[in-house]
Formats: structure tokens, sequence, C-alpha cells
């Protein structure tokens, strides 16, 4: 199933409809075309609270928080990631060591 946007009078001629009294959460959905009651009901709950229908959580995806770091050379791209393992190696000195124990223990049971 695939993401579906729904207007700001869309949203609320639903909320309106479901408000009246006469339908169910279904009925109003079914009515309207909207895939899922459960929407519909979150859109009645934010009315009522007086909060937009379009509050959307999250920053907005899972790089927007992460800055592109852009490089010149090949050489400065080549120096920024050895940095970065050197970092990462002195904050988890015992990472390669349980992976190594890890790999020989997995050695050795399938030689057996």
């Amino acid at each position: 199933m695939s993401f579906k946007s729904y207007t700001e009078e869309l949203k609320l001629r639903a909320v309106q409809l479901y408000l009246e009294g006469s339908t169910s959460y279904q009925a109003v959905a079914e009515k309207l075309g909207i895939r899922s009651c459960t929407q519909l009901k979150t859109w009645v709950r934010k009315y009522r609270d007086g909060e937009a229908f379009d509050t959307r959580k999250g920053s907005g995806g899972p790089m927007r928080g992460c800055s592109r770091t852009m490089f010149s050379s090949i050489e400065e791209e080549r120096d920024y990631l050895k940095a970065q393992v050197d970092y990462l190696k002195k904050r988890y000195p015992n990472l390669l060591k349980e992976t190594a124990l890890v790999d020989s223990k997995t050695t050795k049971s399938l030689r057996n």
C-alpha cells in the first residue's frame, strides 16, 4: 500500500461529517475514499484538540540531520575516511577483537 496524501479540505469535510453524528468512522472513510478509518480518527482528535492536521513527526528523512561533506580531491576524501576509521578504532577498541573471536569460532564450527 502506497502513501496517499489528502487535502486540508477533504480532511475538514471528513471530520465535519463524522462530528455531525449520523455516521461512523468507517462509513465516512468509505464515502470519501479514505483508506483507513484510523486516519480519520487521528484527524478528529487533532481537530478537537485544536491542532493542525498536517503535523508530521520526525525530521523529514533519515539523512536530514547529517551534513554532506564535499571533497575537492580523492586524497582529501581518503584522509577524511582514514581519520574516521582511526577515531572508531579508538572509540571501540574491543570491536575488532570480538569480531576476530566470532570469526574463529565460526571457522572451527564449520570445520567440525
